[in-house]
């Protein structure tokens, strides 16, 4: 799959990050992604394909979330999370300083929303079956990421039982997927959610080593990501 498609003229308004780790197993992931690249003002980042490497560049997608007014994740759930990819790209993008905490307001007022598929079928997420919560209870570490950066959790859109699920309803699935990319942010249950709540985080709670050691590991990153081109150089010419 192609890494990153812009659908529209202008400066698109929503940034979706698709992650996936093996397309070639999907049923409805897939699908969605590729409705959402024929929804104008969409932009598409397949963060697999983009970083096959986990080397994230972390200015360029800074630029693209500080141009969206809704930033989607979209991915399978992994052990009652996000894939590997998706939580390095939160790790790494939204940093300090620039995403939340002092001075971190590149994202204020915007919308986080959460499209997400699971292998269990929704009765499997009870405390009388052997997921033992409602799935509700998984999602307040997106919420509060959102929240932390400024950012409005919209609700989100989750099929459960994708493996299971009947050909038509992973059509209405992604029919109503591809009608809300297409309809924000005309969403009626927008107007009932009110305003983000303020998470303020006091520069005592981040000192500045930490910060100083974030740097050098990101700079490690980088080199070590280098590595394998290089190697990969001396094999050929060997």
């Amino acid at each position: 799959m192609s890494s990153t498609t812009a659908t529209a003229s202008k400066s698109p308004t929503i940034y979706l990050l698709a992650a996936h780790p093996h397309w070639r197993d999907s049923r409805v992931n897939r699908q969605l992604v590729r409705a959402a690249r024929g929804v104008e003002g969409v932009e598409v980042n397949d963060l697999y394909d983009s970083y096959p490497d986990y080397a994230i560049d972390v200015e360029a997608e800074q630029a693209k979330l500080a141009r969206a007014d809704l930033v989607v994740l979209m991915h399978p759930i992994h052990w009652y999370s996000m894939p590997p990819l998706q939580k390095l790209w939160l790790d790494e993008v939204l940093s300090y300083g620039w995403a939340y905490g002092t001075g971190g307001t590149a994202l204020v007022g915007k919308d986080l929303w959460l499209v997400a598929t699971t292998g269990g079928p929704e009765e499997s997420y009870h405390p009388q079956s052997y997921n033992r919560y409602f799935f509700d209870a998984f999602l307040p570490p997106y919420e509060q990421t959102g929240v932390l950066c400024g950012m409005r959790f919209l609700p989100p859109l989750i099929l459960h039982g994708a493996r299971s699920a009947s050909d038509d309803e992973v059509q209405s699935h992604v029919q109503t997927f591809s009608e809300r990319l297409g309809s924000f942010p005309n969403w009626p249950e927008i107007d009932a959610l009110g305003d983000c709540p303020t998470c303020v985080v006091p520069p005592t709670d981040r000192p500045q080593e930490d910060e100083d050691a974030a740097a050098m590991s990101r700079e490690f990153g980088k080199a070590l990501s280098n590595v394998p081109a290089a190697m990969s150089g001396t094999a050929e010419r060997a």
